[in-house]
């Protein structure tokens, strides 16, 4: 007699592309084991070419090419693919997704979890009263949620009105073997133009609003000005592609700081460019646990942050890095400077990260969670078999 296939767990998000969240399902699905669950991504925009990342060739990726609008738009489809597919889990993540929680509902799905991953780009606060009540008026459809941060889980039982019971808090984990301190062996990223004796800041995403890059710039300018005895060796390194980096590139040319800078696009090499920084910055206006602090961590960098969502939770303040005022280019600027005359200090901010991401932050204990959150609520059919 064969032996049963291990559970299916139907992965929903909006966009399967470069993100932090994206980055985070793959991790879970590349590292949770095969026997004990398999996998599907359901993306309700477009699959691009981020599918490539998953190592498990039996993980198909589905697109659902949902027009702008509401979601109930794509219900009809959902509900099909999920009376084909007979998941044991559903898993939606932010509050795109969360709509698709009634179709699951209604297609017999018997689980239904829901992460909350970050803030949404219209209410960075969480102050809302409108997607507080979106949420609560899904909730009746939701087993469990799984809040990435102290922050979001707060914000799920304060302000929605979530049971605590019914919300997991599991931080993000990250590899700690592909992102590490730079090594005598590493070789040069392609096209750095950098030079060993420079002191490079820098910072790695999708270059949107709610990142908000050109913080960095213009505090990236404003700290030359304050220490112009800095020129000489402080350099800026802004890796993404996306709206803002033609404004970041304007901002600095106009600035006379263009040739002090490198803005080369989005690239797939990150952990190697990582490992080229001297210092990380994370200039968003909104988080919930950021993957890039903590890939940086990984990497041995000292973290700049700004105080929003969970970033204060990952940056131990004058230990792993410093903690500024959102949007305040004077206290980024101000940190940059620090950081640059006293690199000897950074180099020990970065090398208790790393020891931080060992200790509290390991790709393990990510996994190791999430499977036992799966494994208690899978109905007992899926447990008897496995």
């Amino acid at each position: 007699m064969s032996k049963p296939a291990p559970p299916l767990v139907a992965h929903i998000l909006h966009r399967f592309d470069t993100g932090g969240l994206e980055n985070g399902v793959v991790n879970l699905i590349n590292h949770l084991p095969s026997q004990a669950f398999r996998h599907v991504v359901i993306a309700l925009t477009e699959v691009t070419d981020f599918r490539h990342r998953l190592r498990r060739p039996d993980v198909d990726c589905i697109a659902l090419h949902k027009p702008p609008g509401q979601g109930f738009k794509v219900y009809p489809q959902l509900w099909r693919l999920m009376r084909r597919l007979r998941p044991a889990i559903v898993h939606t993540r932010n509050l795109a997704a969360l709509e698709m929680q009634p179709a699951a509902w209604a297609a017999g799905v018997p689980v239904r979890i829901h992460g909350e991953h970050g803030r949404d780009v219209e209410d960075l606060d969480g102050s809302s009263v409108r997607h507080q009540r979106i949420r609560r008026l899904y909730s009746p459809f939701v087993h469990r949620y799984v809040a990435l941060s102290q922050d979001l889980a707060g914000y799920l039982s304060g302000r929605v009105g979530i049971a605590p019971g019914r919300i997991e808090q599991i931080y993000n984990g990250v590899n700690a073997d592909r992102f590490h301190p730079r090594t005598a062996d590493d070789a040069l990223p392609e096209g750095w133009p950098f030079a060993g004796d420079h002191f490079v800041v820098g910072t790695v995403g999708r270059m949107q609003t709610v990142k908000h890059q050109t913080l960095l710039a213009r505090a990236f300018v404003r700290a030359l000005a304050l220490a112009p005895d800095l020129r000489p060796r402080l350099r800026l390194a802004l890796v993404g592609d996306g709206p803002l980096r033609a404004a970041c590139t304007q901002l600095l040319q106009e600035t006379g700081a263009a040739d002090l800078a490198w803005l080369p696009g989005e690239r797939s090499d990150v952990p190697a460019l990582m490992r080229r920084l001297n210092a990380f910055v994370l200039p968003s206006l909104g988080e919930g646990i950021s993957n890039t602090i903590l890939e940086a961590m990984a990497s041995g960098l000292p973290v700049l942050a700004t105080a929003v969502g969970g970033n204060p939770e990952l940056v131990t303040e004058g230990v792993t890095g410093h903690i500024v005022p959102s949007d305040d280019v004077e206290a980024l600027a101000a940190a940059l400077v620090a950081l640059a005359r006293d690199p000897e200090r950074a180099a020990e901010m970065g090398r208790a990260g790393r020891a931080d991401v060992e200790r509290r932050f390991s790709l393990q204990a990510m996994v190791g969670a999430y499977q036992q959150l799966y494994a208690s609520t899978m109905p007992g059919r899926w447990r008897e078999t496995r």
